[in-house]
Protein backbone atom coordinates (compact mmCIF):
# COMPACT_ATOMS: atom_id res chain seq x y z
CA UNK A 1 0.00 0.00 0.00
CA UNK A 2 1.62 3.24 -1.27
CA UNK A 3 0.23 6.74 0.53
CA UNK A 4 1.44 10.06 -0.03
CA UNK A 5 1.10 12.10 2.94
CA UNK A 6 0.73 15.95 0.91
CA UNK A 7 0.96 19.77 1.75
CA UNK A 8 0.68 22.22 -0.29
CA UNK A 9 1.49 26.36 0.43
CA UNK A 10 0.12 29.34 -1.25
CA UNK A 11 -0.18 33.02 -1.66
CA UNK A 12 -3.43 33.43 -0.92
CA UNK A 13 -6.71 31.44 -0.10
CA UNK A 14 -8.77 31.29 -3.32
CA UNK A 15 -7.66 29.54 -6.39
CA UNK A 16 -10.71 31.09 -8.38
CA UNK A 17 -8.68 34.61 -7.59
CA UNK A 18 -5.59 33.74 -9.19
CA UNK A 19 -3.67 32.80 -6.15
CA UNK A 20 -1.57 29.55 -7.26
CA UNK A 21 0.59 27.61 -5.20
CA UNK A 22 4.26 28.16 -4.29
CA UNK A 23 5.21 25.03 -2.77
CA UNK A 24 4.43 21.32 -2.67
CA UNK A 25 5.60 18.97 0.05
CA UNK A 26 5.24 15.08 -0.24
CA UNK A 27 6.12 12.49 2.09
CA UNK A 28 5.89 8.68 0.95
CA UNK A 29 4.74 5.72 3.21
CA UNK A 30 4.68 2.01 1.69
CA UNK A 31 2.65 -0.32 4.30
CA UNK A 32 2.65 2.64 6.51
CA UNK A 33 6.68 3.01 6.90
CA UNK A 34 8.16 5.97 5.77
CA UNK A 35 10.36 5.25 2.75
CA UNK A 36 11.84 8.88 2.93
CA UNK A 37 11.33 9.49 -1.12
CA UNK A 38 10.26 12.59 -0.54
CA UNK A 39 8.89 15.54 -3.01
CA UNK A 40 9.95 18.76 -2.41
CA UNK A 41 9.44 21.79 -4.91
CA UNK A 42 9.47 25.43 -4.26
CA UNK A 43 7.79 27.13 -7.25
CA UNK A 44 7.47 30.81 -9.01
CA UNK A 45 3.99 31.56 -8.91
CA UNK A 46 3.88 34.81 -11.27
CA UNK A 47 2.27 37.14 -8.58
CA UNK A 48 2.70 38.39 -5.59
CA UNK A 49 2.03 37.23 -2.63
CA UNK A 50 -0.57 38.12 -0.15
CA UNK A 51 1.12 39.46 3.23
CA UNK A 52 -1.51 37.35 5.46
CA UNK A 53 0.29 34.65 3.75
CA UNK A 54 3.98 35.90 4.44
CA UNK A 55 2.99 35.72 7.92
CA UNK A 56 1.82 32.05 7.95
CA UNK A 57 4.50 30.43 5.65
CA UNK A 58 7.31 32.94 5.45
CA UNK A 59 7.64 32.52 2.01
CA UNK A 60 8.57 35.97 -0.10
CA UNK A 61 8.91 36.98 -3.58
CA UNK A 62 12.03 37.28 -3.28
CA UNK A 63 12.81 33.61 -2.52
CA UNK A 64 10.77 32.35 -5.23
CA UNK A 65 12.42 34.89 -8.13
CA UNK A 66 14.40 32.04 -9.13
CA UNK A 67 12.23 28.78 -8.97
CA UNK A 68 10.34 26.86 -11.93
CA UNK A 69 6.83 27.29 -12.47
CA UNK A 70 4.16 24.51 -12.19
CA UNK A 71 4.27 23.51 -15.52
CA UNK A 72 7.70 22.92 -15.34
CA UNK A 73 7.44 20.14 -12.66
CA UNK A 74 3.91 18.93 -13.50
CA UNK A 75 4.89 15.63 -15.01
CA UNK A 76 7.35 14.62 -12.33
CA UNK A 77 5.51 15.53 -9.61
CA UNK A 78 2.20 13.57 -11.23
CA UNK A 79 4.62 10.74 -11.95
CA UNK A 80 5.14 10.88 -7.60
CA UNK A 81 1.13 10.57 -6.67
CA UNK A 82 -0.26 8.31 -9.87
CA UNK A 83 -1.95 5.29 -8.03
CA UNK A 84 -1.41 7.12 -4.57
CA UNK A 85 -3.69 7.53 -1.92
CA UNK A 86 -3.15 10.85 -1.01
CA UNK A 87 -3.59 11.90 3.14
CA UNK A 88 -3.84 15.54 3.81
CA UNK A 89 -5.22 17.56 5.74
CA UNK A 90 -8.45 19.86 4.96
CA UNK A 91 -7.85 18.52 1.56
CA UNK A 92 -10.43 20.02 0.01
CA UNK A 93 -8.33 23.29 0.03
CA UNK A 94 -5.02 21.88 -1.51
CA UNK A 95 -6.49 19.93 -4.31
CA UNK A 96 -8.60 22.83 -5.14
CA UNK A 97 -5.38 24.59 -5.84
CA UNK A 98 -3.95 21.84 -7.20
CA UNK A 99 -6.50 20.80 -9.66
CA UNK A 100 -6.27 24.63 -10.74
CA UNK A 101 -2.73 24.53 -11.38
CA UNK A 102 -3.17 21.30 -13.59
CA UNK A 103 -5.86 23.11 -15.65
CA UNK A 104 -4.07 25.94 -16.23
CA UNK A 105 -1.00 24.46 -16.90
CA UNK A 106 -2.64 21.55 -19.90
CA UNK A 107 -6.48 21.66 -20.63
CA UNK A 108 -6.06 18.11 -20.97
CA UNK A 109 -4.47 17.11 -17.44
CA UNK A 110 -6.10 14.56 -15.42
CA UNK A 111 -7.84 16.07 -12.51
CA UNK A 112 -6.18 14.73 -8.58
CA UNK A 113 -9.42 12.84 -8.53
CA UNK A 114 -8.34 10.53 -11.40
CA UNK A 115 -4.84 10.31 -10.05
CA UNK A 116 -5.44 9.38 -6.70
CA UNK A 117 -7.66 8.10 -3.72
CA UNK A 118 -7.64 11.20 -1.68
CA UNK A 119 -8.01 10.83 2.23
CA UNK A 120 -8.59 14.07 4.44
CA UNK A 121 -7.37 14.06 7.96
CA UNK A 122 -9.35 16.59 8.90
CA UNK A 123 -12.74 14.70 8.40
CA UNK A 124 -10.92 11.30 9.96
CA UNK A 125 -10.17 13.45 13.41
CA UNK A 126 -13.99 15.08 13.04
CA UNK A 127 -14.97 11.81 13.03
CA UNK A 128 -12.69 10.24 16.17
CA UNK A 129 -12.55 13.81 18.19
CA UNK A 130 -16.21 15.20 17.74
CA UNK A 131 -16.74 18.44 19.05
CA UNK A 132 -12.93 19.29 19.50
CA UNK A 133 -9.78 21.39 18.02
CA UNK A 134 -9.04 19.26 15.44
CA UNK A 135 -5.77 21.79 13.65
CA UNK A 136 -2.80 20.16 12.93
CA UNK A 137 -1.06 21.35 15.94
CA UNK A 138 -4.19 20.41 18.17
CA UNK A 139 -3.36 17.13 17.20
CA UNK A 140 0.29 17.49 17.70
CA UNK A 141 -0.38 17.74 21.32
CA UNK A 142 -3.17 14.89 21.60
CA UNK A 143 -1.27 12.46 20.18
CA UNK A 144 2.10 13.29 21.21
CA UNK A 145 3.75 14.24 18.09
CA UNK A 146 6.41 16.76 18.83
CA UNK A 147 6.11 20.27 16.57
CA UNK A 148 7.99 22.46 18.48
CA UNK A 149 10.27 23.14 15.47
CA UNK A 150 6.97 24.56 13.64
CA UNK A 151 7.57 28.27 13.88
CA UNK A 152 5.93 28.63 10.42
CA UNK A 153 3.79 26.32 8.50
CA UNK A 154 6.23 24.82 5.64
CA UNK A 155 4.86 22.16 3.03
CA UNK A 156 7.30 19.55 3.29
CA UNK A 157 7.70 19.77 7.30
CA UNK A 158 3.78 19.35 7.91
CA UNK A 159 3.72 16.60 5.44
CA UNK A 160 6.16 15.17 8.27
CA UNK A 161 4.40 16.18 10.65
CA UNK A 162 0.96 15.51 9.50
CA UNK A 163 2.37 11.57 8.87
CA UNK A 164 3.95 11.22 12.38
CA UNK A 165 0.07 12.17 13.37
CA UNK A 166 -1.85 10.09 10.82
CA UNK A 167 0.41 6.83 11.82
CA UNK A 168 -0.66 7.53 15.34
CA UNK A 169 -4.59 8.30 14.80
CA UNK A 170 -4.86 4.83 12.86
CA UNK A 171 -3.28 2.56 14.40
CA UNK A 172 -5.22 1.23 16.44
CA UNK A 173 -4.35 0.40 20.31
CA UNK A 174 -1.08 1.39 21.17
CA UNK A 175 -0.64 -0.28 25.24
CA UNK A 176 -2.66 -2.25 27.07
CA UNK A 177 -4.00 -0.93 30.63
CA UNK A 178 -4.00 -3.67 33.31
CA UNK A 179 -5.20 -1.71 35.57
CA UNK A 180 -2.09 0.32 36.95
CA UNK A 181 -1.38 4.23 37.73
CA UNK A 182 -2.74 6.57 35.41
CA UNK A 183 -5.49 3.63 33.11
CA UNK A 184 -8.85 5.30 34.54
CA UNK A 185 -9.86 7.98 32.12
CA UNK A 186 -9.59 10.23 34.77
CA UNK A 187 -5.84 10.36 34.11
CA UNK A 188 -6.78 11.90 30.40
CA UNK A 189 -5.58 10.84 27.08
CA UNK A 190 -2.26 8.90 26.94
CA UNK A 191 0.67 10.75 24.58
CA UNK A 192 2.03 8.67 22.33
CA UNK A 193 5.45 8.31 21.60
CA UNK A 194 5.81 8.25 17.29
CA UNK A 195 9.43 6.47 17.14
CA UNK A 196 10.85 6.35 12.69
CA UNK A 197 12.60 2.91 12.52
CA UNK A 198 16.27 3.16 11.72
CA UNK A 199 15.37 2.49 7.91
CA UNK A 200 18.79 0.37 7.32
CA UNK A 201 17.96 -2.17 10.55
CA UNK A 202 18.21 -5.77 8.91
CA UNK A 203 14.95 -7.48 7.57
CA UNK A 204 12.85 -9.29 10.26
CA UNK A 205 13.49 -13.22 10.84
CA UNK A 206 10.75 -15.17 9.01
CA UNK A 207 10.23 -18.66 10.79
CA UNK A 208 7.80 -21.11 8.93
CA UNK A 209 5.81 -23.72 10.34
CA UNK A 210 6.98 -27.52 9.92
CA UNK A 211 5.52 -29.78 8.58
CA UNK A 212 4.02 -31.35 11.63
CA UNK A 213 2.81 -27.77 12.80
CA UNK A 214 0.97 -27.58 9.88
CA UNK A 215 -0.38 -30.59 9.68
CA UNK A 216 -1.50 -30.28 14.02
CA UNK A 217 -2.95 -26.66 13.08
CA UNK A 218 -5.27 -27.77 10.97
CA UNK A 219 -6.51 -30.51 13.02
CA UNK A 220 -7.09 -28.09 15.63
CA UNK A 221 -9.56 -26.07 13.46
CA UNK A 222 -11.32 -29.05 12.16
CA UNK A 223 -11.84 -29.72 15.67
CA UNK A 224 -12.92 -26.30 16.53
CA UNK A 225 -15.46 -26.46 13.12
CA UNK A 226 -16.86 -30.31 14.36
CA UNK A 227 -17.90 -28.45 17.98
CA UNK A 228 -19.26 -25.44 17.05
CA UNK A 229 -20.13 -25.69 13.56
CA UNK A 230 -18.80 -23.21 11.93
CA UNK A 231 -15.03 -21.67 12.00
CA UNK A 232 -13.97 -18.61 9.72
CA UNK A 233 -10.38 -20.02 9.04
CA UNK A 234 -11.67 -23.01 7.36
CA UNK A 235 -12.63 -22.74 3.89
CA UNK A 236 -14.51 -25.88 2.00
CA UNK A 237 -12.83 -28.32 4.82
CA UNK A 238 -9.17 -26.89 4.45
CA UNK A 239 -7.29 -24.46 6.34
CA UNK A 240 -7.09 -20.50 4.97
CA UNK A 241 -3.45 -18.84 5.19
Amino acid sequence: MRQIVLDTETTGLEPKEGHRIIEIGGVELVDRRLTRNNFHQYLQPDREIDAGAVEVHGITNELLRDKPRFGEIAEDFIRYIAGAELIIHNAAFDVGFLDAELAQWRSDAPRIADLCQVTDTLGLARTLHPGQRNSLDALCKRYGVDNSHRDLHGALLDAEILADVYLAMTGGQVSLPLGGQGDSPAAGPRRIEVRRLPPGRPPLRVVRATPEEVAAHEDRLKAIHAASGACVWLVGGEAVG
